[in-house]
């Protein structure tokens, strides 16, 4: 029994190292590079961070909500340190 697991192990690991390995793209990607750059260039008053789209607005404002709470959990972590309370 411990011998048929072996075998069927090895096995495996032959038809693993056997397979070949490309790095071609299974599809062929378009390129879009041109159509970004249209896109970010054009001058219609948004900032270059939010011109991509409702994705890059919604990332933005996580992204802004974060960095604001984060930062006033620094300072109350700060105050909290500074003032320590006092044993009753």
């Amino acid at each position: 029994m411990f011998r048929q697991l072996v075998c069927l192990y090895q096995q495996g690991l032959r038809q693993l190292s056997s397979r070949t390995v490309t790095s071609s793209a299974s599809r062929p990607m378009e390129n879009s590079v041109k159509q970004k750059q249209k896109l970010f260039q054009e001058d219609n008053g948004l900032p270059v961070h939010l011109k991509g789209g409702t994705r890059d607005a919604l990332l933005y404002r996580v992204t802004m909500t974060l960095t604001v709470f984060g930062a006033a959990f620094v300072v109350y972590e700060l105050f909290s340190a500074a003032m320590p309370r006092k044993p009753h």
